[in-house]
């Protein structure tokens, strides 16, 4: 970090030197380089408007705001240091593979100009050159829902301690079938909400052809959650729940994550009748709190060209031994439909390390279409393709995520047992959540948003 920062001074001044040709004590240099360094104003701040605050501002989940030079001036050496490294903007994708709409990167140049301003002492520069503050919602980035689905009542958040992750079940009321063409999860209380996941369970299962089916190595040990689970269902006559009844995963918000929008001429079905369940993180903050989530829907006035459907990529059936710093779980889809995929969320929590999707093509090409090196459990990102993914019959895509269950991983809550499936943050999960339409079934007719 110190060589980056160093190489770009010293190139800096080597530029001033070979162009100007002046002594670097007398007063033209002195007054040169300070033209030519970086100001807030001209420079810096249209970088973080463009791809810091609206996260970094008053009420967002970031934990100071950078909207303003007095504002950000007392954090300058980090903002460069965390840029400088990576850390910031969050975004975990090598950009050797794939090109995603919602990628949050800052470009070779943006990174310098941050660098040679802090170098040059953070200077604010003339008011007059700061461009005008982006313009952020108030309430629903979507708009005024059609529908809204939302806690009953309120969850009592803790001062301190570790909250287990908590379900809450709600009906849509919905006497009729709808498409989505938006939908967007708000907390109550953003500063003790990790993430939210929304599941939506319709009244019954339709019955049409799989477009694929799961492609993992042979199966691993039952988790305890999952035996225990066996067990109950047993008793009572029924069948396991493995998470399959909460229907499938449709929605999420982590930080870093937007509203869902989903493209011209193609919406998601939600069911008359289907219930929502919503798992949610929270952390508590030193105090307490009270939050109330919900769901907002933006419907389609007809039928989409292309149903927009949710699934899994999954692979329950593992153990992370204890201690093991680098251990790989694999799960698989085989296609049996051509298809479209527009985005991939790969979810483990704190012990996963490192995911990669290879897709092998019928003719036996492999590529790379998703390579997250350095994954965070912190920042949950659903990476939705620049160009949606077309995937022909045949292919096989293969998932493998990473765990780190040693000593070693800070975040691991206990490096000394052996780690199974389970909901829980202490627990671990390879799971990835799958959009994606068949192509098949594609009409003609286009999804319009609702006035």
């Amino acid at each position: 970090m110190t060589h980056l920062f160093g190489r770009f001074s010293a190139a800096f001044g080597v530029f001033l030197f070979g162009s100007l040709v002046v002594s670097p004590g007398r007063p033209e240099a002195q007054g040169a380089r300070a033209a030519a360094a970086p100001t807030f104003a001209k420079d810096v701040a249209p970088i973080l408007y463009k791809h810091c605050v609206s996260c970094h501002r008053e009420g967002e989940v970031a934990p100071m705001s950078l909207i303003t030079y007095d504002e950000a001036r007392p954090w300058a050496r980090s903002i460069r240091d965390n840029v400088v490294n990576g850390t910031m903007p969050p975004w975990h994708a090598d950009p050797a593979h794939g090109k995603f709409l919602n990628e949050r990167r800052l470009t070779t140049a943006e990174k310098e100009t941050i660098t040679r301003w802090v170098a040059a002492g953070s200077p604010k520069g003339d008011q007059k050159d700061l461009p005008q503050l982006p313009s952020f919602a108030k309430g629903w980035t979507i708009g005024q829902p059609d529908a809204v689905v939302g806690m009953a009542t309120p969850y009592a958040v803790p001062a301190q301690g570790t909250i287990d992750y908590q379900y809450f079940e709600m009906p849509t009321n919905l006497t009729e079938d709808k498409w989505v063409q938006a939908m967007e999860i708000r907390p109550g209380d953003r500063s003790v909400v990790h993430h939210v996941l929304v599941y939506a369970r319709p009244p019954k299962m339709t019955r049409r052809a799989p477009a694929f089916r799961q492609a993992n190595p042979p199966g691993g040990p039952l988790s305890p959650t999952m035996i225990k689970e066996m067990e109950a269902a047993k008793a009572r006559g029924g069948a396991p729940n493995q998470g399959t009844s909460r229907g499938p995963l449709i929605a999420q918000i982590a930080p870093g994550t937007n509203a869902t929008v989903f493209p011209p001429g193609t919406a998601m079905l939600l069911q008359a009748g289907s219930v929502l369940t919503f798992q949610i993180h929270y952390t508590s903050n030193g105090k307490p709190s009270t939050d109330t989530t919900s769901i907002g829907f933006k419907f389609a006035t007809q039928a989409p060209a292309s149903e927009v459907r949710a699934a899994a990529m999954v692979n329950p059936r593992f153990m992370i031994p204890a201690g093991e710093a680098n251990h790989p779980v694999e799960s698989g889809l085989e296609f049996l439909e051509d298809v479209t995929v527009y985005s991939i969320a790969p979810h483990t929590h704190v012990r996963g390390k490192q995911w990669e999707y290879r897709l092998t093509h019928p003719d036996g090409r492999n590529e790379v279409i998703l390579s997250v090196p350095n994954y965070d459990f912190n920042w949950q990102t659903d990476y939705a393709f620049a160009q949606p993914l077309r995937i022909p019959k045949g292919s096989v895509l293969k998932a493998v995520a990473h765990y780190d269950n040693s000593k070693a991983n800070k975040a691991n809550p206990d490096s000394t047992q052996p780690v199974y499936w389970g909901d829980q943050t202490w627990e671990e999960m390879q799971y990835t959540g799958v959009m994606y339409s068949v192509d098949k079934d594609r009409v003609t007719t286009t999804a319009q948003p609702q006035q």
